[in-house]
């Protein structure tokens, strides 16, 4: 049985901390599964006609979430999808309802790394603060309990490329998928 046989047709949802790599990551998990990409961030973006950062700028934090649970609940709807969720997606317990109908994989990368890979970046509007290794740790501290409720967690490395991950991820994914559904079929 191929991995796509074992995962019939149910999304793949990446969840993790901005600067894990979900879309570069996502994309190329979608090539090889022969999936479509998704990224949340991107439809938010579309649907409202702002940018992430307009949208917490002007109307804040909670209207963004609530786009964000709305788009995930479209998502949900589809099947053959990889989507990469926003960093924060994990803390509404709603979202989860949506993730469940998938399979849920964490993007484990450490602060250091996310500070290195996020030092220049100024898009993202919860990083707008002076230190942002404390940042990065009091919102990892806040989502941690709960991206550890994702049915597989891949850790990353500062070495590993995003085709690394991918294939980290493939591999790993026929021991959680026989735990979930019971497919009683080894993979090959």
């Amino acid at each position: 049985m191929t991995i796509q046989q074992g995962l019939q047709g149910v999304n793949v949802f990446l969840v993790g901390m901005m600067g894990t790599g979900k879309t570069t990551v996502g994309q190329k998990l979608a090539q090889r599964l022969n999936y479509r990409f998704f990224d949340s961030d991107v439809l938010i973006e579309r649907v409202t006609g702002q940018s992430i950062k307009n949208i917490f700028a002007t109307q804040g934090e909670e209207a963004f979430r609530q786009v964000e649970t709305e788009v995930l609940s479209e998502l949900a709807a589809y099947t053959k999808s990889v989507v990469a969720t926003g960093g924060g997606s994990v803390l509404k317990a709603k979202n989860w309802s949506y993730l469940h109908h998938g399979l849920i994989i964490w993007l484990d990368v450490s602060i250091p790394i996310l500070s290195k890979r996020l030092a220049r970046d100024t898009t993202r509007p919860l990083l707008q603060k002076k230190d942002l290794s404390l940042t990065l740790q009091s919102l990892l501290e806040q989502r941690r309990p709960l991206y550890a409720q994702s049915d597989l967690q891949v850790i990353i490395n500062r070495h590993q490329t995003a085709d690394d991950t991918v294939e980290q991820i493939l591999e790993l994914v026929p021991t959680v998928i026989q735990g979930k559904w019971d497919t009683s079929q080894e993979f090959n």
